[in-house]
């Protein structure tokens, strides 16, 4: 298939689904022609090399505030505005009128609109299918129950109304809808019946999958009662469960274990998050070329998400590694994971504290819970799997109504 896919940030190791979809989607044949904010010059060569045209767009902090600022007095989601701006609506028409394209792919509900207003301008087009990835309703809903600050709290509060209405009326908009997980669909689903008409394009579920090449498991010497949290620390509930982690589960490990050290290891943390490094048991690295190293040099990955929604590939990435993870509950709603085996699932923060000693303390359940852990996500989170299901999403487009 031609396929255009439209992205509202260059997809990138670290916007690790769409990027992994082009990749797969390129390998099994399909020609992509890919139109998105250009926010990552290393990525962009990389993925020329793969599609077969890239269209990068220049979009500027100014470009984002304005479009926030058109989008406020409406009922338009300002996280569908993110990238609303005229130079990627007529980067996307422009393609849409070659009329070469068998389906648009929109990758998150950040780019719905761009694609939504060029299809507008052209009067018709190929079937769009999104891949919302998650519900952001939900995470919005959470994230005001759970934030980790004040600001993120309330722009989920200014967004949360209008992203319920949006996302509603998804089925009535697209051809096919795509998730990370079945609680996502749920969400989804839920929102259609209870706020617009019922009914509309199939909801799929095509979940994250993990590089199993690039992440492998590992069974050498890993550095003595270590622990490690990976992930963006810019994100908001990234940084809640950083925080979390530093300053209510490990003073409880540190009264029986002073010795247990830890490493915030993701790109953009915070003042506060940077702070920790003075504690010389912390360590806070900022954005790393590769995660591989700090996930198979710790004894522990912990993951004490506060809230959430979809799949947590940190933690998928950790169980490709064997590295034994400690998670919450929240983590495990999208995944088959059986907890005990391929994870050690925990609730508050005495709970997680228990879980980091008990399994600091013993070798061989470490072990076995490492190469369950890998063997899981050899089983259910292969790319390869995903991007079928996705062609299966793109099949059903093909027949379906697609509305504007």
């Amino acid at each position: 298939m031609n396929i255009l896919f439209v992205s509202p940030y260059t997809p990138s190791p670290i916007r690790v689904r769409p990027y992994q979809f082009i990749r797969h989607l390129a390998q099994r044949g399909h020609a992509i022609t890919l139109v998105c904010a250009a926010d990552n010059a290393a990525a962009l060569t990389e993925l020329r090399a793969i599609c077969r045209q890239v269209v990068a767009v220049p979009v500027r902090r100014t470009d984002h505030l304005l479009a926030y600022m058109r989008a406020l007095p409406g009922a338009l989601p300002l996280q569908a505005a993110h990238c609303l701006t005229p130079a990627m609506v007529a980067a996307v028409a422009h393609e849409i009128k070659q009329g070469k394209h068998h389906v648009i792919h929109i990758e998150h509900l950040r780019a719905a609109e761009i694609v939504r207003a060029a299809l507008r301008q052209c009067g018709d087009g190929p079937p769009a299918v999104l891949d919302a990835v998650d519900s952001i309703t939900l995470l919005f809903e959470r994230t005001l129950r759970r934030g980790a600050n004040l600001s993120s709290r309330l722009r989920a509060l200014i967004d949360l109304a209008r992203t319920r209405h949006y996302e509603a009326a998804y089925p009535h908009r697209f051809a096919a809808i795509a998730v990370t997980s079945p609680e996502d669909r749920w969400a989804l689903l839920t929102l259609n019946r209870a706020l617009d008409r019922p009914g509309g394009c199939p909801i799929i579920v095509a979940p994250n999958g993990v590089d199993l090449t690039y992440f492998q498991a590992y069974t050498g010497p890993r550095q003595p009662h270590h622990l490690v949290f990976t992930g963006k620390m810019s994100y908001h509930a990234n940084e809640a469960a950083a925080r979390y982690l530093i300053e209510d589960i490990m003073p409880l490990v540190w009264a029986k274990r002073a010795e247990v050290t830890v490493t915030l290891a993701g790109a953009e943390p915070g003042p506060r998050l940077r702070a920790y490094a003075r504690d010389p048991r912390i360590t806070v690295t900022g954005a790393v070329p590769d995660l591989r190293p700090y996930l198979t040099e710790a004894t522990v990955a912990v993951a004490p998400i506060r809230y959430g929604v979809g799949v947590q590939n940190k933690v998928l990435e950790a169980m490709a590694t064997a590295t034994p993870v400690i998670t919450a509950r929240q983590a495990t709603v999208a995944l088959s994971a059986q907890p005990g085996r391929d994870l050690v699932v925990a609730g508050d923060a005495s709970s997680f504290a228990h879980a980091i000693l008990t399994l600091l303390d013993d070798d061989e359940r470490r072990a076995a819970i490492g190469q369950a852990g890998r063997l899981y996500v050899e089983r259910h989170h292969n790319w390869q799997q995903s991007v079928s299901r996705l062609e299966t999403v793109y099949a059903s487009a093909g027949t379906s109504l697609h509305h504007r």
